[in-house]
């Protein structure tokens, strides 16, 4: 990576690493006790019963979520340059696509994972939308509320309102949306597809990383290691991305295989568990934070985050599963049956519909509400019949978006190729040494 070669002055005084250094132990301690255990049983050979190990491993996986999540913040201070910000992007994402690329790559050689792979793309798209988006927005809200109205980001009317940077974002998840639907008409997720939604990826790094520069502003374990002195903070920022990158190429494939086993066992569609239970494990560490974000008054930023991530998973991820499946002996297509060409069209009509109502860069309460409710009531429909229905209904609402906010429209798809993105780097605020530390 390349480091900004300006020195922080040193902290005066021991008292002011005190709070930063008790944040770190106790993250430690909480995260690699929760890790252990997978370890021994990974690196000794032992097995135990699905359910049992499912849980063991998932556990991991989400503390090398934190990890990871940790490390990739306090990152932003010392990265600068398209390649940093673009492996530190990669690298960020890893807990989250792993297990999904593991389905990918064995639906190579065994088909019956083909649909494992769909399930947790569509899950993890639906899920960061669903539930995601709203949860920060009203979070952010209620805070501003709290805080005074007009304040963070919230206006009179009840809404997050965007900066004009974030229209980069929107026109890039608009894009990859559109092209989406290709999968459901064709039935397929075509490697020639795949490339073209990596390369709209590259794309997207490279206007991330010529955009303009905002200082980040960090939070809990991730505040305490920007607080260290810089070259402690370097070989601590690696370290964590080395060890947690370690626990998940460990516990991704005992994760993925016993999440399916567990399915059979406890009686539970195993689709459905591969669809939400999966994501949720690697996720939870971006909702956390993001909430707390919203939570202390910065819901426009945390909202700005959550979008950054849809773009990354309609491009990255979908755009990665065929490479993974040819990787693993399989063609050039990763054919998909009629349930799961359903999924992928109720998904991509889902992100239709949360670009559609916030073109004009406001993210109403009604919006949310709106989203979250969806996100909601598809956990009853079990047919194709109410999929379809489900379908229709987030289309009829995309649609009214796109007439209120046609004005936008076009901005929006121009943004991609002629507006400036934000790029988060330098140093973060001090902590004032009169007071305690963040600590979450």
């Amino acid at each position: 990576m390349t480091m900004i070669a300006t020195e922080r002055p040193a902290l005066t005084a021991g008292t002011a690493l005190r709070g930063p250094r008790r944040t770190l132990i106790r993250s430690a301690l909480i995260t690699g006790t929760v890790i252990a255990p997978a370890l021994v049983f990974r690196l000794a050979g032992l097995h135990t019963e699905p359910v049992a190990a499912l849980l063991i491993f998932g556990a991991a996986v989400v503390s090398a979520s934190f990890l990871l999540a940790w490390a990739a913040e306090a990152a932003q201070i010392d990265v600068s340059g398209g390649v940093a910000i673009a492996v530190l992007a990669l690298v960020a994402v890893l807990p989250e696509y792993a297990v999904d690329l593991y389905y990918a790559y064995v639906s190579g050689h065994n088909a019956d994972y083909t649909q494992y792979a769909a399930a947790n793309m569509t899950g993890s798209n639906r899920l960061l939308m669903g539930l995601g988006w709203p949860v920060v927005v009203l979070v952010g809200i209620m805070a501003a509320r709290k805080a005074g109205a007009g304040k963070a980001g919230a206006g009179k009317a009840g809404a997050l309102t965007l900066q004009p940077a974030n229209r980069v974002e929107l026109g890039f998840l608009l894009v990859a949306g559109v092209i989406a639907f290709v999968i459901p008409a064709s039935r397929q997720i075509h490697l020639g597809l795949g490339l073209a939604l990596l390369g709209w990826f590259g794309f997207y790094l490279y206007k991330v990383s010529h955009g303009d520069v905002e200082e980040p502003d960090l939070i809990g374990t991730a505040a305490a290691l920007g607080e260290l002195p810089d070259r402690r903070r370097r070989i601590g920022v690696i370290g964590l991305f080395v060890a947690s990158g370690a626990v998940v190429l460990l516990c991704a494939k005992p994760f993925a295989d016993n999440l399916v086993d567990a399915g059979t066992e406890l009686g539970i569609d195993r689709f459905l568990l591969v669809q939400w239970l999966a994501p949720l494990a690697s996720e939870a560490p971006e909702f956390i934070i993001a909430t707390i974000f919203a939570a202390r008054g910065k819901g426009t930023a945390a909202i700005a985050t959550l979008i950054s991530s849809k773009v990354n998973q309609w491009t990255l991820l979908v755009g990665s599963l065929p490479v993974a499946h040819l990787l693993g002996g399989g063609g050039f297509t990763l054919a998909l049956d009629s349930r799961q060409v359903e999924e992928v069209l109720l998904t991509a009509t889902q992100t239709l519909m949360g670009v559609a109502l916030i073109l004009g860069l406001r993210f109403p309460r009604a919006a949310a509400w709106a989203l979250l409710t969806l996100f909601v009531v598809q956990f009853p429909i079990v047919s194709t019949h109410g999929r379809l229905l489900l379908c229709g209904i987030y289309t009829v609402v995309a649609v009214a978006g796109l007439i209120v906010n046609r004005r936008h429209l076009v901005a929006t798809v121009r943004a991609p190729f002629l507006g400036k993105a934000i790029r988060h780097t330098g140093h973060p605020h001090h902590w004032d040494n009169a007071e305690p530390a963040p600590d979450h």
